[in-house]
């Protein structure tokens, strides 16, 4: 079996809802949706993206982890991600999504087994309580060809080793230049629309119950996944 590599996307893909737009949703001011509506155009990159509508945010730190607190993620990733602990499998998170947002989801998604979250690499973005809210940060001064918040291709190339086969989980508008940058995408929703009109290599899924199966028949050599 040829060597792979998960690169896995957060909001929408691990966890049931996109966080980030709970958050603008509950806590923004109403021109979230207009920067939303730029980014999707074309006409900003998301890094200006988030960096506009966060600033739009305004909830106290208790408000803020109440929000958060209700978030639960898809129940199979944890069989999905101790599948591929157990196989060996490298598996990291490349998210447009935020860092401490992320990190209180997975502690208390992984109370029963802590361990899987500390062996988790976890690239995001950076988000700054202020006296006036909140403030986004990002890792690399230097945008890419797209003007991404959190450059996936970039982290991938990085961190993915020669003769490995990159598989991606995604499933929204950020995911795409990720899926291009892959050797085969698991996608849904607006990643799937934007895998079949590109016509770039994917499996439909629905939750990582189906990612996990297509990872068990992999393993045992019951089909060719490339």
């Amino acid at each position: 079996m040829k060597n792979l590599r998960f690169f896995i996307d957060f909001d929408g893909t691990i966890t049931k809802n996109d966080v980030v737009d709970m958050i603008l949703e509950r806590f923004g001011l109403s021109q979230w949706t207009e920067v939303e509506r730029q980014w999707m155009e074309g006409q900003i990159g998301s890094r200006e993206c988030l960096s506009k509508q966060m600033d739009l945010v305004s909830a106290t730190e208790q408000e803020f982890t109440e929000l958060i607190s209700q978030v639960e993620i898809d129940p199979f990733f944890i069989n999905f991600l101790e599948r591929a602990q157990n196989l060996s499998i490298p598996v990291a998170i490349v998210s447009d999504g935020f860092d401490i947002v992320i990190d209180q989801i997975f502690k208390q998604s992984f109370l029963k087994s802590p361990e899987l979250f500390q062996h988790l690499p976890v690239y995001s973005n950076k988000l700054k309580r202020t006296p006036r809210g909140y403030k986004a940060l990002f890792t690399d001064e230097d945008l890419c060809a797209h003007a991404c918040a959190n450059c996936k291709p970039r982290v991938m190339k990085k961190i993915a080793s020669e003769g490995e086969t990159i598989v991606f989980v995604g499933d929204g508008f950020s995911d795409r230049f990720a899926a291009q940058e892959s050797q085969l995408t698991f996608a849904k929703g607006k990643l799937l629309k934007f895998c079949e009109e590109n016509k770039i290599k994917h499996i439909k899924y629905s939750s990582f119950k189906e990612i996990d199966e297509w990872l068990a028949k992999t393993r045992k050599g019951d089909h060719v996944y490339v």
